[in-house]
C-alpha cells in the first residue's frame, strides 16, 4: 500500500467518524453580509471564534456600510479591534482591502482564488473560507491551526506549510468534502483533541494514531 493509499484509508475513516459527530459542523462566526464575513475571518487569525464575536458585535454596529471601513480612521479601528491580537496589522489590511473591494471589485466579494489572493491580508486560508461561504466555490481546503496540527496527528501529512498541507489533503478528500473538512476538524479540535496537553485514549478518533505508524 503507498502512502496515499494509507491515508485515503485513513481519511475516509475520519471523515465518517466526524460526520457522525458533528452533524451540523460549519461557519461560527457572526456576519450579516459577505463584507462582513471577511472582515471577521481576517479578525479570526490567531483569536479564537468566541472573542472574534465579541469585538464584531460592537464592530458591525459601529461600520455598517462597505464605505464606512474606507473611511475609517487607522487608529480608532485599531483600538476597536484591538482585543483580537495583531490588531495593527489587521487594521491595515481590512481598511486596505474595502478600498481594494470597492475600487477593483465594485464594493462585491470576488469569486475566483486568483482575485481573492489580490486582496491585502487574503491567503489560501481565508480565500477558501470566504469563497466556500460567500459564493458556493470551492477551490482548496482551509488549513487553519487545528487542520494544520490535526492532520499531522493523523498522519495525513507530514508538512508544516498550510499550502503543501493543503497540497496533501486534496489528494487524498473527495472534493465532495473539502469545504465541509475544515469546519469537522475545528470541531475535533475544539470539543475533543484540543492542543494542550490531554488524554488522547478518551478522543473518538484515538485509534487513528495506531493506523498513522
Amino acid at each position: 500500500m503507498t502512502v496515499t493509499e494509507k491515508r485515503k484509508k485513513i481519511a475516509k475513516k475520519i471523515l465518517a467518524m466526524l460526520k457522525r459527530l458533528f452533524p451540523k459542523a460549519g461557519m461560527v462566526l457572526r456576519h450579516r453580509n459577505n463584507w462582513e464575513l471577511m472582515v471577521a475571518v481576517q479578525l479570526s487569525a490567531q483569536c479564537t471564534d468566541k472573542k472574534v464575536n465579541e469585538v464584531t458585535a460592537k464592530l458591525f454596529e459601529k461600520y455598517r456600510t462597505l464605505d464606512d471601513y474606507v473611511r475609517a480612521e487607522p487608529r480608532a479601528f485599531e483600538r476597536d479591534i484591538f482585543q483580537t491580537g495583531f490588531y495593527r496589522n489587521k487594521t491595515k489590511n481590512i481598511l486596505a482591502a474595502a478600498k481594494m473591494v470597492k475600487e477593483k471589485f465594485g464594493g462585491r466579494i470576488p469569486k475566483t482564488m486568483a482575485e481573492m489572493l489580490l486582496i491585502p491580508g487574503v491567503a489560501r486560508k481565508t480565500a477558501n473560507v470566504v469563497l466556500g461561504n460567500v459564493h458556493g466555490v470551492v477551490e482548496g481546503i482551509a488549513v487553519d491551526t487545528h487542520v494544520r496540527r490535526l492532520s499531522r496527528l493523523f498522519g495525513l501529512t507530514k508538512e508544516n506549510d498550510p499550502n503543501k498541507i493543503e497540497r496533501d489533503l486534496m489528494q487524498i478528500l473527495p472534493r465532495k468534502d473539502w469545504f465541509l473538512f475544515t469546519y469537522l476538524m475545528i470541531e475535533y479540535g475544539r470539543n475533543y483533541c484540543p492542543a494542550r496537553r490531554h488524554d488522547t485514549t478518551k478522543c473518538p478518533l484515538h485509534f487513528v494514531d495506531r493506523m498513522a505508524r
